[in-house]
Parts: structure tokens; sequence; C-alpha cells
């Protein structure tokens, strides 16, 4: 017996493929990172590692120059994906207690 087309097909699999197709047609976005007077340089470092997958190294340059010049570049992304680890890193300093402040603006 032949089945129908689309009969048993998982309708997960065609949403995740069209959220993965406007995704990557989303223009870039720029993520930066605040300079606080309260969070921890090194829960900053381990944000960046954590959340936005930057290498240790990485990680502590951000992080210097966002405590040195007030803000920071930390990663591009489509807008939907920096909103969520943007949220996600939020999420993670005020479950520890630090105002660590995160944005986005259209990359130039």
């Amino acid at each position: 017996m032949v089945a129908e087309a689309g009969a048993g097909a998982d309708p997960d699999v065609d949403i995740d493929v069209d959220i993965a197709v406007d995704t990557a047609r989303e223009e870039p976005w720029t993520i930066l990172v605040h300079n606080d007077d309260v969070t921890p340089y090194e829960f900053v470092i381990d944000t960046l590692a954590q959340v936005f997958s930057l290498s240790a190294e990485i990680a502590e340059t951000v992080t210097w120059e966002a405590h040195s010049k007030g803000v920071a570049p930390v990663c591009s992304r489509p807008k939907s994906e920096a909103k969520r680890l943007i949220s996600d890193a939020h999420s993670l300093a005020r479950a520890a207690g630090f105002p660590l402040t995160f944005s986005m603006e259209p990359k130039l």
C-alpha cells in the first residue's frame, strides 16, 4: 500500500525547517554587553562563554573592552536569535543577582 503524500509526516520537521530558513533570511544584529559597577568580571566572562559560546580568551577580551569603554560588541546573530540569547543571558544574570545588561543594534 502506498501512503498519501504527507501522511504520517512529522509536522515538527517542517516547522523547524521553516524557522531555520526564516532565521537565515534575517539581517544580522550586533549584541552588545554593557559595563556596570556590580557584576563581577569573572561572571561576565563565564556568561559570555556559556550563553554566547565564546572561547575563554575571546570572552575575556570582550569583557575587558566593556570594562574599559563601557560597552563592547559580543557577536552578530539574526534578530530572533539575538533576542533569545540576550534573554538567556539576562535570566542567568538576574538569577545570580547581577544587573549585567546586554542590548542589540542592527549590524552596520
